[in-house]
Formats: structure tokens, sequence, C-alpha cells
């Protein structure tokens, strides 16, 4: 059944739709402000229709519709309109509304209408589920969320997915820089041909190497056969590079040729290879200070860095925890058949209050293990690991600044706000160096390489492992 929302001051325009749309799930607003509280909302994700009035008390109908175009780009939206205000109408129509109705008008044009935008919804969706069924892409990648931030990043994400220029994505770990590569790829000219994601961090400076550029046999030991790399896999599509903060300065420079030449030698041959690849990279340092210090090339950043994508935190989306967690709810409950349909008030509230440092990939951690160890129909806060997790929360933001400095110490640089997450994790898991990797989802290497530029190994906790940390 479709959700229609219609937003009208005259409460007899509001009474007359609603008795004639009884096929429907219909809500009405007698105010534009209103109306936008919903939207905004999770419950906002639900609308498939708005019928706006282009005059009302508190804002102007085209201003209405401007703000549902910022929140909802993709909600078709029916302006409603007396005769003497047509042109207002016809101006709503420039700025995104997919029609109008002139008052009065009668039952037939009203549901007419109604029935052809749903229909047309309806079949740009299908369309769009058999497109990515036919590039092989799985539902899970699709992006969840409400909140106008990532709204911002998603629609810059879709605006420069059809340039060849190379990206670079920024942020955190877990926030979902794949996700975004991925969705570059697919809405770009190159989505017919290969996606290919490489995590730079994961491997020796020798095997990247030989993962990105191939090699011949016996260029190395243990080179047993040819091997065909990474970029002849991507040529004609994608190739994502995260972590790219980690990759050393040789294989900067091979990349950099890579980029610039448009081919590259396989280790051990003396022959280029040509290539057509669009390179997206992403990482979770600070690449300007990277580039300063010298541990990364100023040239290739510069070449990666044609156009940047920032993500931001999940404790700066709190809006998207819930629909997020309901979401991994729902793929975990099917994948182990487990009839669990919600989660209780009490559970939202503490995924809501909970700081996430390991950002969207640590939810899906928690929500996992919430599934797995429910047995009834709906996700309790007992089965959530965020108690003491919380508590170090709260306890790193109180031992941070009093409560007059919170909204200074809030400001903090992105470095620092990264060491005070890693120590906050690493507190919460006893300082146990593989679960703390795991929650900010990066590797050990990268971990202990984070922990020794900070200087974590002189916290002064206790354990089994050297300085306290356990391996």
């Amino acid at each position: 059944m479709a959700n229609i929302c219609i937003c009208d001051d005259e409460e007899g325009i509001l009474r007359y739709l609603k008795k004639q749309m009884k096929g429907y799930q219909v809500e009405t607003f007698s105010r534009g402000s209103d109306l936008l509280k919903l939207l905004e909302s999770p419950a906002g994700a639900e609308v498939d229709l708005l019928l706006q009035d282009v005059r009302m008390p508190d804002m102007d109908g085209v201003q209405i519709l401007k703000q549902v175009k910022k929140i909802r780009p993709e909600l078709p939206v029916i302006m409603m309109t007396a005769f003497g205000t047509v042109d207002d109408a016809v101006q709503a129509i420039k700025q995104g509304a997919y029609d109008y109705l002139i008052k009065p008008f009668p039952k037939e044009k009203v549901l007419g209408l109604v029935e052809h935008v749903l229909e047309h919804r309806r079949l740009a969706a299908e369309n769009l589920r058999l497109r990515e069924e036919l590039c092989g892409v799985d539902s899970r990648e699709s992006a969840v969320f409400v909140s106008r931030v990532f709204r911002e990043v998603y629609d810059l994400t879709l605006k420069v997915a059809a340039s060849d220029a190379n990206i670079m994505i920024l942020g955190e770990s877990g926030t979902g820089k794949e996700l975004i590569a991925s969705a570059l790829h697919r809405n770009s000219l190159r989505r017919e041909r290969p996606f290919v994601s490489l995590n730079c961090a994961a491997l020796s400076d020798t095997l990247l190497e030989s993962q990105l550029f191939g090699h011949l046999k016996g260029a190395f030991t243990g080179a047993v056969m040819n091997q065909k790399g990474l970029l002849e896999e991507a040529d004609g599509g994608t190739l994502f590079l995260d972590e790219i903060g980690d990759v050393s300065p040789a294989v900067q420079a091979k990349l950099l040729r890579v980029i610039q030449e448009r081919d590259f030698i396989p280790v051990g041959s003396t022959r280029s290879k040509k290539v057509d690849v669009r390179f997206v990279a992403a990482t979770n340092k600070n690449l300007e200070r990277e580039v300063a210090e010298g541990r990364f090339r100023e040239d290739l950043y510069y070449r990666l860095n044609v156009i940047s994508i920032p993500l931001p935190p999940l404790r700066e989306r709190p809006e998207d925890i819930e629909p997020l967690a309901l979401h991994f709810l729902k793929r975990f409950a099917t994948r182990m058949s487990k009839e669990i349909h919600g989660i209780s008030p009490e559970a939202l509230e503490a995924l809501r209050e909970y700081r996430w440092p390991g950002n969207v990939r640590e939810l899906e951690n928690v929500i996992e293990r919430a599934v797995i160890l429910t047995s009834g129909s709906t996700v309790q806060s007992d089965v959530l690991p965020l108690r003491g997790a919380a508590r170090a929360s709260r306890a790193a933001t109180t031992d941070a600044a009093p409560p007059a400095q919170s909204a200074r110490a809030a400001m903090v640089p992105l470095e620092e706000m990264e060491r005070q997450h890693i120590e906050m994790v690493l507190k919460g898991t006893g300082y146990h160096k593989s679960r703390t990797a795991e929650i900010l989802g990066i590797s050990r290497r990268t971990l202990d390489r984070r922990i020794e530029d900070f200087g974590l190994l002189d916290c002064g906790c206790s354990g089994n492992g050297q300085n306290g940390l356990v391996s």
C-alpha cells in the first residue's frame, strides 16, 4: 500500500482528498513545517507521494518544495493551486514538481494523476532493480540513510559519478568508503566493466606490488606461474584503492606512472602494458599532513584527489542509526532464518547513545551478534555489547574536558579525535589489539602503527601483553 502525504491549510480539501484515497495510507498536514519534520525522520523514507498546496500560512509552497527536494530528491510532488496562482504552480514544476492540479479538481482527475505517478515510480524502481541485477550488484550495497548530511554526500557521489575524474574518499574507518566507491562505479559510464577493490594496508609491499601489477613466473621466490594483476583485471572499469595512505613510496611512484602514462610493467617483466582505469582511492589519514611530512607524494596526491568526497562518522548522523540497524537486522535474520521483526525501544535508545568509534561497520557487527543471541521476535538491550563501551565513551568525554568546556572540547583536530577513539576502544576491549582492530575496521598492522604514532604504548594500562597491550 502506497504512503501519501497531503499538505494543505484548508481542512475541507484535506478531508475530501483523504476520503477519495481509501486504497492508500494517507497522512495529512495543515502546516509545511510539520510535513518537513516527518520527512526528516526515519518514517519519512516510507513516503511515496506528496500532494502540496502552493499557498500555505507558515511557509510558501514552492519553498516547501525546495526543502522537500533537498531531503528526498526522488520523491514525486504534485502541487495543488487555485486558478489565480497557476504561475506559481508552473514555477514549482521548474523547481522539480512532477505535475500540478487546479482547484477545484474532480475525483477522477486526482485519482488518475496519483495512480499515474505511483505507477511511474514503481516502474522506475523495478528498472533500477533489474539493472542492478544485470550488473551483479548486491542489494546489500545500497546506501541506507535518512539524514540530510549523508544525503548531501550521496548527491555529490551521484553528481561526480558520470565524470571520469579520479576520486578521493575521506573518512574514518567503517564509514562506508567502499560503498561510496561502488556507487560511483555503478552510476558511471564504466558500469559494464569490472569494479576491483584492494585494501592496501592488508598487504606487504612485495605482495601489494604483485597484486597491483601482476608478475611473471620466476619473478621472485614463490612465483611459480604468470599472474595477472588487478590493474589488468580492472581495465576499462574502476580500481578502488582502500587505505591508500599506507602505500610505500616505491609503490606510490609506480602508481603515479600508471595514472600519467596509462601503462604499467608487471613484476619481472621489461615490457609495459596499456590500461584504462578510473582510480577511486580512500583513506582515514590526513594526506595533506602526510604530504607535508614527506610520507606521501604530492604529485600522486593531486592526481588522485581531483574530487574529494568526505564521509561523516556515524556519530554525526544519528538519524541514520535506527534505519541502518533495522536494515542489518533484516539481512541477518533472513540469512539465519530467524523470525526477528524489530528492536525494542530500550535497545534503540542504547544504540543512539553509543558513540560508534567503529562507525557503520561496528553497528553491523553489533546487530549480527544481537541476531545470533536473540531467541524471541525482538532484539532486547541485554544482547547489545555496548554497556561497557558506552561507559568508556562517557568517561572519555568527561575526562577530556569539564562540562563548561564540552562544546569547545568537541572542536578538536581530526587527528586528536582519532587518537581519542582508538584509546577509548582499547580501554573498552581491555587493551586487546585484535578485538580493537576488528571494531575499528582496520588491520592489525595499521592499528600497531597508530598506537606507536599516538604514543599509546605508554598508556600505563595493565594486561598480559607488552606495555599492557594484549594481542
